[in-house]
């Protein structure tokens, strides 16, 4: 309250609301918060009736039964019988296979015997201790178109028996043609006599 003493102008009501173009209403306002507090709790409550209770009485989305069995592919059928699921037989085709091609081995064919030269030189040796079997025998040789080229005692190491020496398988012909002409068994290759051909006379020969 002032100290000093009531005028005039002290006759305007304190809680007037009217106000010079300076001051602001004085006036109490109202309180705006009520209705703004009210919304809120309605729509909280709404919300969870909503959320609780509306999905009980079977409203809301509609969800898969957990029943519902889904199948892909072709119709499963029943057994009349026990209803069971029977499952349609599935076509196999096994895989073709071809037989394999049969094979022929190359005919065969033995080498040519090599020609039998009677133009090789042969020598006649006697090694039986029978006088005049080299000259028989090369008398039987000759004859046969052979050429001789010397007829003489053996002096080489006594043989066991008849024998034809033929130096290198190009006079294995001539040997063995020697030999069927003369009856004689034992054929040897070597090169030692330094000679193509040489039959000598062992024990047993006449």
């Amino acid at each position: 309250m002032s100290t000093y003493p009531r005028d005039e102008f002290d006759k305007v009501p304190e809680n007037s609301s009217r106000h010079g173009v300076h001051r602001t209403s004085i006036a109490p306002t109202r309180n705006n918060l009520v209705p703004l507090v009210a919304f809120g709790v309605l729509a909280l409550v709404v919300g969870l009736v909503a959320f609780f209770v509306l999905p009980t009485l079977g409203f809301g989305p509609a969800s898969a039964s957990p029943n519902a069995v889904i199948t892909s592919g072709p119709a499963a059928t029943t057994d009349a019988a026990t209803g069971a699921p029977t499952e349609e037989p599935k076509e196999t085709s096994a895989p073709a296979t071809s037989a394999p091609a049969p094979t022929t081995a190359p005919p065969t064919t033995a080498p040519p015997a090599a020609a039998v030269d009677k133009t090789v030189p042969v020598q006649v040796f006697n090694g039986s201790g029978v006088g005049g079997l080299a000259a028989k025998y090369s008398g039987i040789v000759t004859g046969a178109g052979w050429g001789v080229y010397q007829t003489a005692n053996w002096q080489g190491m006594a043989q066991p028996s008849s024998v034809i020496f033929y130096s290198g398988t190009a006079q294995k012909a001539n040997a063995e043609s020697l030999a069927a002409l003369l009856g004689i068994n034992r054929l040897v290759d070597t090169a030692e006599l330094g000679i193509p051909l040489a039959v000598v006379l062992g024990p047993g020969a006449f």
